[in-house]
């Protein structure tokens, strides 16, 4: 199984999210998507920041119809960063072969991820373009290091076994949703969610309240 993986708050998913998971798997032959909602996020500041069960209920809305999955594997894993992450998720499913899904803002501040290296050499990278943060990535310090591994859609689509370190940019319409704009219109959007149970669609447990703090660098 080729698996896409976009790592995130989601506070909270919105449409965007579901628009850019559709287009990597489809441009990159992916089988399917998990979006792995993050307890937290330690380059994000706490506040504002709604309980992983309404978000993960937010997502798990989002991603309905979809080949996509909704998990909080990271919580249940107790990995507080994503190279820990990635090297539990490898080693759990040795037969799935991942791919790191993440959008230009990121990539603009990769080189703050604590061992950002390791997870591309651990697997390959899709770039997802996001409006006003293209000419940040491309003159980020990570980027000056995985330029010379930049490799076309079509190369990862085509290959028999992915090898990293590989990065792939996307490109297509920008889509200006983000999840700060949603929670401007609507502040109190955790409050629809309020009591909510959702299932993990990856380790299929019941996820209750709870705090958000957590990972995601």
């Amino acid at each position: 199984m080729r698996t896409g993986l976009l790592g995130g708050s989601f506070n909270p998913a919105h449409g965007g999210h579901r628009r850019i998971t559709l287009f990597a798997i489809d441009a990159l032959g992916l089988d399917e998507a998990w979006w792995m909602v993050s307890p937290g996020n330690p380059l994000k500041t706490k506040a504002g920041m709604a309980p992983l069960a309404a978000r993960m209920a937010s997502a798990r809305k989002q991603a309905r119809r979809a080949p996509i999955r909704v998990t909080a594997i990271e919580q249940q894993l107790g990995t507080r960063f994503t190279a820990d992450t990635l090297r539990h998720l490898k080693r759990r499913y040795p037969k799935r072969e991942f791919l790191w899904l993440m959008g230009s803002d990121n990539l603009a501040q990769f080189h703050l991820w604590r061992d950002w290296r390791l997870i591309a050499r651990s697997m390959p990278i899709a770039v997802i373009a996001r409006p006003g943060y293209d000419a940040a990535a491309m003159t980020s310090p990570a980027m000056a290091w995985l330029r010379r591994y930049r490799v076309p859609a079509a190369s990862v689509r085509k290959r028999g076994r992915w090898s990293a370190p590989a990065l792939v940019f996307l490109r297509f319409d920008p889509d200006p949703r983000s999840a700060t704009d949603r929670r401007k219109a609507s502040p109190d959007w955790a409050a629809a969610y309020a009591g909510a149970s959702p299932r993990d669609a990856v380790t299929h447990r019941s996820i209750g309240l709870g705090n958000s703090q957590g990972n995601r660098a």
